[in-house]
This record gives C-alpha cells, structure tokens and sequence, in this order.
C-alpha cells in the first residue's frame, strides 16, 4: 500500500494569503485564505504595497491555522509547496520566504509550483485527469489555452495579448460603479439583461488562438462616456449582457478552434472567471453539441480564485515527478509555461 503524502501548500501571489494541507493531491484536509478584499475596494483594485504588508501579518497565523485543521505536524509532512510566479512580486515573495523557512526549519522539500498550473489542478478535486488535454485559463491577470500532451508538461497555444478577461471585468465594473471584484456582480446582472449594444469580438475571426479584450473595454467605456455627455441613461443590466456575451463569444470561439486543432480527451475550465455562470454554460452547450467525446472539467466553484489547496494539488505532482527548489528559491513576477506554435491546418 503507498504511503500517504501531505504537502503543506502556500499561495500568495495575489491579494489573498492562503495555506492548505493537501493528502496525495486529491483530499484537501485544510485550506485556509486570508482575503484582502475590503481593504483593496476603496482603491478599485489591488494596491501591491497594502498586499504584502497583509500577507506579512497573515502568513504565519494561516500556517498555524491549517496545520490545526488538518490535525497533523510537520513531522507528518512530506514537502512543502509554494507558488514562485507568476504574480506581485512583493506578495510571491512573502509566501516563498515562509516556504523556504518551514522547508528549513523541518528538513522538508521545497517545491516550486506555478500558479497557472494551480489553477489547472484545481480541477482535480472534482475527477481525474486523463491526457492528453487542454486547458482554457481565464483569470483577472491570464486569459490562455494550455495544451498538456502528458501529466506535468503544458504548453501555451493561445493567449491575450492586452488585457486578461478578468482584468476587462473589472474595468467596466469601475465604469458601472461597482466595487473591486467586479466579475460577480456583472455576471449577475448579465443574466437579467439581453445582448442590445452588440460590442466587438476582438479576433474571433483571425488565424491563430489568441484573445484581445483591450478593444471591447474601450468599446463599453466609450459608449458609457457618450451616453454620460448626451444626459443619457443606459441599462445597467443590458450593458453587463453585452460585454459579458462578447467576452464569452470569443473565449468559446477560440476554445472550439483549439480542439478543432488538437486532438484531446479532456478539456479544464480554471481560473478565477471559470466561476462565471455564463462561460459555464456556454461551453457545456458547446462542448455537448461539438465535443460530445471530449470530458470537461471544471475547477469547483469555490476553488477558482486563488488558494492553496491548488497549489498544494499540483504540488503534489510536482513532487512525483522530482521537482525541487533550493533554498535560493525567488519570485518570478513574470513566469509562464513554454510557446508552442499551433498546428497547421
């Protein structure tokens, strides 16, 4: 019988603290997330500064927290997991410091874990993975397709080349006045409003896999601007519609471009705006018209922004496959998997 593995898991890269213990990559026994929110709300977004003084305060009582929770000590570790990249570098830098400390401190190994690759095994708390797969990430500082021929190997096929589909979220949500994050709240007013200003659909069309949502921000601005000058009242809930259906258009266009290319088993929904109801429902349309052979996956709810119980899952694949850090382990703000070139027709 195997021998049960726990890896003690950090993230940080961001504005939540988060620490979790994770049982062989699949069984979250804690997951603790010290979130920022209200403190970064009356800035309409994260300030990297007021992040990692919070991270400071809150890393070692998460530790404690967590280790609590899951009933166990660091003799009952068998390595110690942090996200390095990407991210603030001020906030990575915090988490890996605690990483490096307790991997130290009790003789552990350290693990390097990119964050992407968090978000992508957060999926496997709801099913197993089976390869070879795709990946559609949609966070609020990615938006990528990630192409993994095998267990611990991914390679970007398509990308944003401005801003990430959460980043647009939260800029029309400042437009809308509404608070830091604003992907919730659109979202829920896009189900109660219709598609009526018909914004662009930046690269739907073009010969490649990559995304653009800077053009559909300005688009929805530009609009919101011109009605505010003519005295003119637009509906709040027709707006949402609008920019969410032009967003959603162009994630699932690309997504079923991508498997029209690659020939895969599986396909990760992950991220932090995985959690949109919208996305959700049109790639499960999608997916079952188009794609009926191909498996989805979607990261739970509950873990499609940023905690440690995915960084603990993928982690603990990392692990496996022999990947450690040295105590000489940094932050790479800018961090990212290898470009492959898609296929040709």
């Amino acid at each position: 019988m195997t021998e049960d593995k726990l890896i003690l898991a950090f993230e940080s890269s961001c504005d939540e603290t988060s620490v979790a213990v994770i049982k062989n990559g699949t069984e979250i026994l804690s997951n603790i997330v010290a979130t920022q929110i209200a403190s970064h709300q009356r800035f309409g977004g994260v300030v990297p500064e007021v992040a990692s003084r919070h991270h400071i305060e809150w890393v070692t009582r998460c530790i404690h927290e967590a280790l609590d929770e899951a009933q166990v000590s660091y003799d009952d570790l068998a390595g110690v997991a942090v996200t390095y990249g990407p991210g603030l570098v001020g906030s990575l830098l915090i988490g890996v410091t605690a990483a490096k400390t307790v991997a130290w401190a009790h003789h552990l190994p350290l693990i390097p874990v990119n964050h992407m690759a968090g978000h992508i095994y957060a999926a496997r708390f709801v099913g197993d993975f089976v390869f070879p797969q795709m990946a559609l990430l949609v966070s609020g500082g990615h938006t990528e397709l990630v192409y993994m021929p095998k267990e611990h190997e991914y390679q970007i096929i398509g990308e944003t080349r401005d801003d990430a589909a959460g980043e647009a979220y939260d800029k029309i949500g400042r437009v809308m006045g509404v608070n830091y994050p604003a992907g919730k709240t659109v979202d829920e007013w896009a189900h109660q409003g219709k598609d009526t200003f018909h914004f662009p659909r930046a690269m739907e069309n073009e010969d490649n896999l990559d995304f653009s949502f800077s053009g559909l921000k300005s688009a929805f601005i530009n609009t919101c601007h011109n009605a505010d000058q003519r005295g003119e009242k637009l509906n709040k809930n027709d707006l949402a519609a609008s920019f969410q259906q032009s967003v959603v258009d162009v994630l699932a266009e690309k997504t079923m471009t991508a498997l029209d290319q690659y020939s895969v088993k599986q396909l990760i929904l992950a991220g932090g705006v995985a959690a949109n109801h919208g996305l959700r429902d049109r790639l499960n349309h999608d997916m079952a018209r188009y794609y009926p052979q191909v498996k989805m996956l979607q990261a739970p709810l509950k873990y499609c922004g940023d905690n440690a119980a995915m960084i603990g899952a993928a982690g603990y694949i990392n692990y496996l496959h022999g990947d450690r850090a040295g105590l000489d382990l940094n932050a790479v703000p800018g961090l990212s998997f290898p470009r492959l070139t898609p296929v040709e027709e």
